[in-house]
C-alpha cells in the first residue's frame, strides 16, 4: 500500500515538473516558423481589424502555425495596440515573434480613408497624418504640393492602400484615377437633361454632400437647388460661405459656423447669398450618391430647406413657409 502511494506521488510530482516544461516547449514550437521555405507573400490588415481575426488569417495563409498561440504572444508582448493597418511582406520561414514585431512597423502600404465631403486641405492633412509616422523612413509626401496639384471635387472619397513612399503627385493621381473608375460617364451625362455640364454636376454634388445629412435628403436638396438655379434665385447655401471663409483657427475647423453677418460680409464669388448661380467650382469631394443625386435630382416643388437643432430637415415651397419654419425650428 505504501509503495503504491509512493508511486502515485512520484508520478504526480514528475507530472507537475514535466508538464509545464513540455507545454512550454510545445508553445515555443507553435511560435516557430510555419515552414523552412522562404516564400514571401503580401499579407493585408484592414483598419480596426481585431487581433483574433489577424491571427486566424495568418494561420489560414500558412504564415503561423497556430492562431491561438500567436494571440497569446501578442498579449505577452503587449503590442496589440501597435499593430498597423496596411499590407506587409511576410514569409512562412519567419517566427511568430518576428512577424508580430514586423506588424507594428513594417507596413509597405498604409490604409487611408477619405470620407465624403472633405476639401482638399483636409484630405492633405489626413494623408499626411497616416503616412508621417516615426517608423516610415521613406516618407516623401508633400502636403502643400498635394494642395497645389489636387482638383477640388475630384479627389474621390474611398479607403485606399497608399505606399509609404508615395509623393503628393502619386496620391493625387490615385484619387483622380479612382474617380474616373467609379463615376460612370453616363451618370455625368445624365445631368444634361437639366442643362448641367459634367463639371456642374460635380459642383452641384459637392454642395449636396455638404448640405445633406442623410441619403434620403440628397436628391430632394439637389432638386431644390436646381429649382433655384432655374428660377434665378440665389442658391443661399451656407456651405459655400464656410468654404469661402476657410480655416478657422479658433475653432480648429475648415467648416466654421455661419453667422448672419457673414451673408453680406464674406466677399467671395463662393458666397451664394451675394452672387446668383453656381459658385466658381466644387467646394468638396462628393461621394457617388451625392453625384447621382446631382445628376438625377428629385422632381420637387420645394424651394427652401433647413435643418433644426436635432438635424431634422424641413422643406418649404414659399418664402412665407420657410420663414415660418425658421420661427418654429430655429428661433
Amino acid at each position: 500500500m505504501k509503495n503504491k502511494r509512493f508511486l502515485f506521488f512520484a508520478i504526480l510530482f514528475i507530472l507537475l515538473i514535466l508538464a509545464p516544461i513540455v507545454l512550454n516547449q510545445y508553445y515555443n514550437w507553435l511560435l516557430g516558423p510555419a515552414s523552412i521555405i522562404k516564400s514571401e507573400q503580401i499579407f493585408i490588415i484592414k483598419p480596426a481589424q481585431p487581433v483574433s481575426q489577424i491571427a486566424a488569417n495568418l494561420q489560414k495563409a500558412g504564415l503561423v502555425r497556430n492562431a491561438l498561440a500567436f494571440r497569446l504572444l501578442i498579449s505577452q508582448m503587449g503590442i496589440a495596440k501597435n499593430i498597423q493597418a496596411g499590407d506587409f511582406r511576410l514569409s512562412p520561414d519567419m517566427s511568430s515573434k518576428g512577424i508580430a514585431q514586423l506588424l507594428t512597423h513594417g507596413a509597405i502600404d498604409v490604409w487611408v480613408t477619405i470620407p465624403e465631403g472633405l476639401r482638399i486641405e483636409e484630405i492633405a492633412s489626413r494623408v499626411e497624418e497616416k503616412l508621417k509616422f516615426g517608423a516610415n523612413d521613406k516618407y516623401q509626401f508633400g502636403k502643400k504640393e498635394f494642395i497645389d496639384l489636387a482638383q477640388e471635387g475630384y479627389m474621390f472619397p474611398d479607403t485606399y492602400l497608399i505606399p509609404k513612399d508615395a509623393t503628393a503627385a502619386d496620391v493625387v493621381a490615385r484619387l483622380k484615377k479612382t474617380f474616373e473608375e467609379k463615376v460612370p460617364n453616363e451618370l455625368l451625362e445624365a445631368g444634361s437633361k437639366n442643362n448641367l455640364t459634367h463639371q456642374e454636376v460635380i459642383l452641384l454634388a459637392s454642395l449636396v454632400e455638404r448640405e445633406a445629412k442623410s441619403g434620403e435628403e440628397r436628391p430632394v436638396i439637389a432638386g431644390i437647388l436646381l429649382n433655384r438655379l432655374n428660377s434665378a434665385h440665389a442658391l443661399q447655401v451656407d456651405a459655400t460661405i464656410q468654404y469661402a471663409k476657410g480655416y478657422d483657427a479658433a475653432q480648429n475647423t475648415w467648416w466654421p459656423p455661419v453667422t448672419l453677418s457673414d451673408y453680406q460680409s464674406v466677399k467671395s464669388a463662393y458666397n451664394t447669398y451675394l452672387f446668383p448661380g453656381l459658385p466658381p467650382g466644387p467646394i468638396a469631394s462628393p461621394g457617388l450618391e451625392a453625384i447621382r443625386a446631382a445628376a438625377e435630382p428629385a422632381d420637387t416643388d420645394y424651394f427652401y430647406y433647413l435643418h433644426d437643432s436635432e438635424g431634422r430637415i424641413h422643406y418649404a415651397k414659399t418664402q412665407e413657409e420657410h420663414n415660418e419654419n425658421i420661427r418654429k425650428f430655429l428661433l
